[in-house]
């Protein structure tokens, strides 16, 4: 059991990207418009027995037909100037009803795709997940990069336009990538790949709501556009941004007026550094917003 592969093809030092689900889905959606943009062709998957439990029974003619278990999928494209294998997994697989993989299977999963990486001699690791900022949903989602080392992060930002950046470590924070977007990118250091992990902003407001945030990724698709040094064209989003975005207005038309209005004012901060919000604006908020949240599952 492990990987099961359905094609040997000759690929030249690709880089490898790859997505699983999480807030606002931003690395699936990401990687996935990568996969149908480039007409990558599936190359193999993960034995998904060990990993998970089946989603569902298939039955065909009133004849149990088989499980069906969660996807977790490679993919190769072979473009003019560079190779790239992709992975999507439909899942994470998490336990004990977390939403988030950790501990040995999670540890088993990063692996088996690095496994696939080390095969095809891939040269750099992509993760793609999302950055919970004190940002506006209206303005354009930047990008916060993550490296195994100065180096590649130096590299990587330096193709990051200014209105995509975001500079983290003006935060003198500490911080931590939850899942396995940002575990493998722990792991891939340790196997001796370069690894990145391109974060797409989403509002902290909007970080419990189940939709996606197709916004993030399109910021995300512009960096790899320019990192990897292939044409991406995220217009091929615009139709579910602008599905969301709807969904996103009616939602922010139902917090209470004065959250509105300390959301409102990040548009006005939005030229100054990261930093303009107070801590305790940012508490203020996240109570409201937690308590309006709390209020909407009692009425369910």
């Amino acid at each position: 059991m492990g990987v099961r592969l359905f094609a040997e093809p000759d690929l030249r030092q690709p880089d490898m990207l790859v997505g699983w689900p999480g807030i606002g889905n931003i690395g699936v959606i990401t990687v996935d418009a990568v996969r149908q943009q480039t007409a990558a062709v599936q190359l193999g998957d993960i034995e998904p027995w060990e990993f998970f439990y089946p989603g569902k029974v298939v039955i065909r003619g009133s004849v149990l037909e088989r499980m069906e278990f969660p996807g977790n999928k490679f993919y190769f494209a072979q473009l003019e100037d560079k190779d790239l294998l992709l992975f999507i997994g439909e899942e994470q697989p998490s336990s004990q009803g977390r939403v988030y993989a950790e501990g040995s299977r999670a540890y088993k999963m990063a692996n088996l795709v690095l496994d696939v990486a080390e095969k095809f001699g891939c040269r750099r690791i992509y993760t793609s997940g999302a950055a919970v900022a004190l940002t506006h949903h209206e303005l354009k989602p930047r990008v916060w990069a993550v490296a195994t080392d100065r180096k590649v992060l130096n590299e990587v930002r330096g193709s990051i336009s200014s209105v995509l950046r975001s500079d983290i470590e003006a935060r003198g924070e500490y911080g931590n990538i939850t899942g396995l977007n940002g575990l493998l990118a722990g792991v891939a250091r340790k196997r001796g790949f370069e690894g990145v992990c391109l974060m797409g902003e989403i509002p902290d407001y909007l970080s419990r709501i189940p939709f996606p945030y197709p916004r993030a990724s399109q910021s995300v698709l512009d960096v790899l556009s320019l990192t990897l040094g292939i044409p991406i064209n995220t217009k091929a989003l615009d139709k579910m941004t602008a599905q969301m975005e709807d969904v996103i207005s009616n939602v922010f038309l139902q917090f209470p007026p004065e959250v509105r209005e300390k959301i409102e004012q990040r548009k006005k901060d939005a030229q100054s550094r990261p930093g303009t919000i107070t801590d305790e604006e940012e508490k203020w908020l996240k109570e409201h917003i937690d308590e309006f949240f709390r209020g909407g599952e009692q009425d369910q």
